[in-house]
């Protein structure tokens, strides 16, 4: 697993980064979230940056609200992907993509800030289940791989934690409910596991593919600029590949019809 940057809430209040080996991480906080405007960024952050400037934009609200979260559970240390970072850095990004499955794993405990679902409009649960934090690609790792995940609403309320909201979440996101407890991923299916991703969008065309590397437990480069037709297809042989080493399970059973967008997996795969 590659080395995790965190950032840290000091005693004196103040926010730093601080990059600990991924084998010896102390216990963090894990924010998932849907990208907004100003966003803090890996370079907000860096050394000489300016400070009043970062935390005057949109996103540093995020950043408090994450380091707030993080302290009431005892927790001095927490993870945010929009600045813990580096995108400009092809290798670290392609290790981080590579990684995230696993350190929203270890995380202590991920928060999930719904910016689109507020307490004061009424009848949040609806809001809850329209909310875009269901559509995204990447929240799907997001919501399977930490063993505890709590939802806020945009001013910060606890809104309540993936198992007192467990039906609803089951029947917004047609996930089993044995997954969203905890059962192994590789329990359900390829054609199961590739149906949670239905209709979820993505930013970035090639991330529809590389958000799932995690929920099949494969690993491979990322390659930006190859578009989804060619990273589904390199994704569908590393599944292949594991299936056949591991001996797990069979991809015989199916459906000639299955598509990814539009991508079809073959019968005769297994």
């Amino acid at each position: 697993m590659a080395l995790i940057r965190l950032l840290q809430r000091k005693p004196n209040g103040e926010i730093g980064v601080c990059e600990p080996a991924s084998y010896n991480a102390p216990a963090y906080g894990i924010l998932s979230h849907t990208w907004g405007t100003e966003e803090i960024l890996f370079r907000d952050l860096k050394p000489g940056a300016d400070m009043s400037r970062t935390m005057s934009k949109a996103g540093w609200r995020k950043i408090e609200f994450c380091a707030q979260q993080a302290a009431a559970d005892g927790l001095q240390y927490f993870w945010i992907d929009t600045c813990c970072i580096d995108k400009k850095n092809a290798v670290e990004l392609s290790a981080a993509i590579n990684s995230m499955f696993r350190w929203y794993q270890s995380a202590a405990c991920c928060y999930v800030y719904l910016s689109d679902v507020s307490i004061n409009e009424g009848g949040w649960q609806e809001q809850f289940r329209r909310s875009r934090w269901f559509s995204r690609g990447w929240t799907l790792q997001e919501l399977l791989a930490p063993r505890t995940v709590k939802f806020f609403s945009r001013e910060g309320q606890l809104l309540g934690d993936k198992w007192s909201l467990e039906r609803e979440i089951h029947e917004t996101t047609q996930i089993p409910v044995q997954a969203l407890r905890g059962s192994r991923l590789a329990e359900f299916g390829v054609s199961e596991r590739m149906a949670w991703a239905t209709g979820r969008q993505t930013t970035i065309e090639e991330d529809q593919v590389y958000c799932l590397l995690g929920i099949f437990e494969v690993f491979m480069p990322p390659i930006y600029g190859e578009g989804d037709a060619h990273a589904f297809s390199r994704l569908r042989e590393e599944i292949e590949k594991r299936l056949q080493r591991h001996a797990v399970e069979s991809l015989r059973g199916l459906p000639g019809s299955f598509s990814f967008r539009g991508l079809s997996l073959p019968e005769c795969m297994y």
